[in-house]
């Protein structure tokens, strides 16, 4: 089993910029992957950036450039580093851990993100 818990959502204005983290406990050397999904009201999760364990990056089209997913070196906590941040990202952010296939079975709780000036 493994245990996500992220922290780091928030209130921002358009523009601006906020972090997210994810710590992970438990049975983590089965993880390969790190992905954060996103779920907006009445919208249906989307995938937004994943991170694996060669360090390889993936971003969803609406948010390269502006998003930096990354992780530490004992790669336990993964972050989300939003910046440029827009009205049409706000949303609830969950990470979640894989070991092959999207969406893997450990979800954080979620986060909430809300841009807004």
């Amino acid at each position: 089993q493994v245990q996500l818990v992220e922290s780091g959502g928030g209130l921002v204005q358009p523009g601006g910029s906020l972090r997210l983290s994810c710590a992970a406990s438990g049975s983590i050397g089965s993880i390969y992957g790190m992905a954060w999904y996103r779920q907006a009201p009445g919208k249906q999760r989307e995938l937004v950036a994943t991170i694996n364990t060669n360090g390889m990056t993936y971003y969803v089209d609406s948010v390269n450039g502006r998003f930096t997913i990354s992780r530490d070196n004992a790669k336990t906590t993964w972050n989300l580093q939003m910046s440029s941040l827009k009205p049409e990202d706000t949303a609830v952010y969950y990470c979640n851990a894989y070991s092959q296939l999207l969406p893997g079975p450990y979800w954080g709780q979620g986060t909430q993100v809300t841009v807004s000036s």
